[in-house]
């Protein structure tokens, strides 16, 4: 670590940035994310940002890990998806200093995937000052409707606890 400076979750500086482009985020959104980076699941599940607005984000993931027993798509991983792309849209709405935190997240699926990448696109319904709704509609390759999530969050200033 460089001169003993670590960033968010024993990151430097440098691998915090390194982290948030290598899954999308323009540099400029950067001071949205002081947490821990990406996060530590859905850099896992292979995430990776498109796009990143507050009004619209898109992200893809890959199928495979991210299967059940049954070898499509599980259900949570879907809801993983949604809740990444709408809390991340949420956070970049409420601007540094502040940050969203989900209080629900509901989706319905439509249809199993086996193979491939997930699309996620997120739409806002609601950006208010203190709550956020999108909704989030993951699609296959094919441009397929796989599920459509709703999520809410909680807009927050930092220090105020969890």
């Amino acid at each position: 670590m460089a001169g003993g400076l670590t960033g968010p979750a024993g990151m430097t500086p440098e691998e915090h940035s390194r982290d948030l482009r290598e899954h999308g985020v323009p540099e400029e959104l950067h001071a949205h994310f002081p947490g821990h980076g990406m996060g530590g699941l859905a850099r896992a599940m292979g995430i990776r940002f498109t796009e990143l607005t507050p009004g619209r984000s898109v992200a893809t993931m890959p199928v495979e890990p991210n299967t059940q027993p049954g070898g499509i798509l599980h259900g949570g991983a879907h809801c993983v998806l949604a809740e990444t792309l709408a809390s991340t849209a949420a956070s970049v709405h409420a601007g540094p200093g502040r940050y969203a935190v989900g209080v629900d997240v509901n989706a319905t699926h439509q249809r199993g995937v086996a193979s491939g990448t997930v699309t996620g696109t997120c739409t806002a319904l609601h950006l208010g000052a203190t709550l956020t709704v999108h909704e989030v509609v993951m699609t296959d390759d094919r441009g397929r409707r796989l599920s459509t999530a709703r999520v809410t969050n909680l807009v927050r200033e930092r220090g105020t606890g969890h």
